[in-house]
C-alpha cells in the first residue's frame, strides 16, 4: 500500500510494505504518472484540487469522523492524532501544534509559533534580538544574557505548559529532534502521520 502526506512543499510518501519512505517536489511532480491506488492527506490546496480529477488518488481526509474534532483543525493535526491513543503530540514545523488525547478521544490543543517564525519576529523588533533559538538552554535558572533570555522566553512556557498533562510526549515535524533536548523523555516519530492514516484505514475497513 502506497500513503501519502502532501505538504507546502513536498510530497511524502510512504510504502508500508518497504517500510520506506520518499519525497517528490510539489512544484515539478506530476501526480498522474502514478497508477497504482495511493491514499493521502494534503494541505496544499492547488494539489488537493489536482488530485481530485485522480481516481487513483483517495483522499483520507473524506473518511475522518470530523465531529470528533473541530472544523478548522488541520487534516495533519487530526490523523497525528489518530495514530495514538494516549498522548501529547507536539508538531514542531513551520508552526509548533501541540494536540492531547486521552483514551483515544482528541482533548484540544493549541497552535505556537515555529522556530523560525519566532527567529524571524525578533529580527524585525530590533537588530539586537536576531538570534538563533538554543535548545539546550538551562530552565534550572533565569538567564542573565540576550541569548539566552530569548531561547528561555520561547521554550519555557512550552515546557511547562505541554508537561502539565503528565501524558507521553510524541515530538515530529521538521525541528523534533531539536525539541527533544528540551522534552529529554519524548519521543520522536517522523513516521507519526502515516501511522495516524493506517490507523484510519483500519477503522474504515479500507
Amino acid at each position: 500500500m502506497l500513503l501519502c502526506d502532501i505538504g507546502n512543499t513536498s510530497y511524502h510518501f510512504y510504502n508500508t510494505q518497504t517500510k520506506k519512505s520518499y519525497k517528490k517536489s510539489v512544484k515539478t511532480f506530476d501526480p498522474s504518472t502514478i497508477n497504482e491506488k495511493i491514499y493521502y492527506i494534503c494541505v496544499h490546496h492547488p494539489t488537493c484540487k489536482k488530485l481530485q480529477k485522480l481516481q487513483n488518488w483517495i483522499n483520507l481526509e473524506d473518511f475522518v469522523q470530523r465531529h470528533l474534532y473541530y472544523d478548522t483543525m488541520g487534516i495533519d493535526r487530526i490523523i497525528a492524532c489518530e495514530a495514538i491513543q494516549n498522548g501529547v503530540i507536539v508538531d514542531a514545523g513551520s508552526a509548533i501544534t501541540v494536540d492531547f488525547v486521552q483514551n483515544g478521544i482528541f482533548q484540544g490543543g493549541f497552535i505556537y509559533p515555529g522556530k523560525k517564525a519566532f527567529e524571524d519576529a525578533l529580527s524585525r523588533i530590533s537588530p539586537a534580538l536576531t538570534t538563533s533559538l538554543d535548545f539546550s538552554v538551562n530552565f534550572q535558572k533565569l538567564p542573565k544574557n540576550t541569548h539566552d533570555a530569548l531561547s528561555y522566553g520561547f521554550l519555557s512556557g512550552l515546557k511547562k505548559e505541554i508537561e502539565s498533562y503528565n501524558s507521553d510526549i510524541i515530538l515530529t515535524g521538521g525541528d523534533a529532534k531539536e525539541l527533544q533536548q528540551v522534552f529529554e523523555t519524548a519521543m520522536v516519530d517522523e513516521l507519526l502521520l502515516f501511522k495516524g492514516m493506517i490507523e484510519l484505514l483500519k477503522k474504515n475497513s479500507l
